[in-house]
C-alpha cells in the first residue's frame, strides 16, 4: 500500500493510492495519528498536486557513509558506528518543489536515500522490535553543501538548509527494503544506481541506534545513506530520485543570490 499527501484546493489531504485506476482514495485526517479510514473521495492522481507524504513533527536524522563505494568516493573510511546528523524539519519539501541553492555555496550535490517515517514516540528500540515503530517508507534526496561540508567542521549548515530535504513521491507501507534500487538523476541522465542491500547498517540496526541517542516522536524520518555516485547540482536543471516500490519524484534548481 502506498499513501500520498496531496492538495487540490487549499487544505492539505492523505489518500491511499488505488493502483489500478491511479487514483486516491482520500483518508480522514492524518494516517500517521488516525488511521486508514476513507472519506469516499477518490482523486485522480493527475488532477492533485503532490506533497511531501509527512511533514516531520521533530526531525530528520540523517546517516553519512553508510554505503562503502560512496564513502570511499570521498576519500572516506566507514565509520566504526553509524555517523548521525540532524536536518531541521524546515528542509522538507515535496515532489516539483523547487531546490534554492543558497549563496554561500557553490558545491552542492545530490544523494538519493531511502527514508524511514517513525510511528510513534519511542526510545531504546531493540533491534527485533523495530518493526513496531516504523509507520512506512519514503523516497529522499539528501542534499548536502559540500564545500561547506568540508569547511565548517560540523554538517548544520552543510545539510540543514531550507529545501535540502525533498521527500516523495509516495509514502510506504508493509514494504520489503532489504534489496531495493536507489537511483538519481539529473536531466535524465542516471547519476546514481545502488540497492539498499549493498548499506553497511540495515535499517533495524539504523533505528536501534538512533533511538538510543534521542527519543523519536511519530511523523521523525530518518534517512539511510547514499550509494556512490553523488554528484553537483547546478541552477537550471532538475533532480530526480528512485526508490524502487516507492516510486520516483524530481525537483527544478533554482538559485537566488
Amino acid at each position: 500500500m502506498r499513501l500520498a499527501r496531496f492538495i487540490t484546493g487549499e487544505n492539505p489531504q492523505y489518500g491511499i493510492l488505488d493502483e489500478d485506476s491511479d487514483e486516491l482514495v482520500a483518508i480522514k485526517g492524518d494516517p500517521i495519528y488516525g488511521g486508514l479510514e476513507t472519506t469516499g473521495q477518490r482523486v485522480p492522481v493527475a488532477d492533485v498536486r503532490l506533497l511531501s507524504p509527512v511533514i516531520p513533527r521533530s526531525k530528520v536524522v540523517g546517516i553519512g557513509r553508510n554505503y562503502a563505494e560512496h564513502a570511499a568516493e570521498l576519500g572516506n573510511e566507514v565509520p566504526e558506528e553509524p555517523l548521525t546528523f540532524l536536518k531541521p524539519n524546515t528542509s522538507v519539501i515535496g515532489p516539483d518543489d523547487p531546490i534554492v541553492l543558497p549563496p554561500w555555496t557553490r558545491d552542492v550535490h545530490h544523494e538519493a536515500e531511502l527514508a524511514v517515517v517513525i510511528s510513534r514516540l519511542c526510545k531504546d528500540v531493540p533491534v527485533d522490535k523495530v518493526d513496531q515503530v516504523i509507520f512506512g517508507y519514503t523516497a529522499a534526496n539528501d542534499l548536502t553543501a559540500r564545500d561547506r561540508q568540508e569547511t565548517d567542521g560540523q554538517w548544520t549548515r552543510a545539510k540543514g538548509f531550507d529545501t535540502s530535504c525533498p521527500l516523495g513521491p509516495y509514502l510506504a507501507l508493509d514494504l520489503d527494503v532489504s534489496d531495493l534500487a536507489v537511483r538519481s538523476r539529473v536531466d535524465g541522465e542516471l547519476r546514481q544506481d545502488g540497492r539498499t542491500s549493498q548499506m553497511v547498517r540495515g535499517v533495524p540496526e539504523l533505528i536501534a541506534y538512533v533511538s538510543s541517542m534521542f527519543t523519536l516522536l511519530p511523523g521523525d524520518v530518518i534517512l539511510t545513506g547514499t550509494p556512490a555516485g553523488v554528484g553537483p547540482v547546478e541552477e537550471g536543471r532538475r533532480v530526480e530520485v528512485e526508490v524502487e516500490g516507492i516510486g520516483s519524484f524530481s525537483n527544478p534548481v533554482l538559485r537566488r543570490d
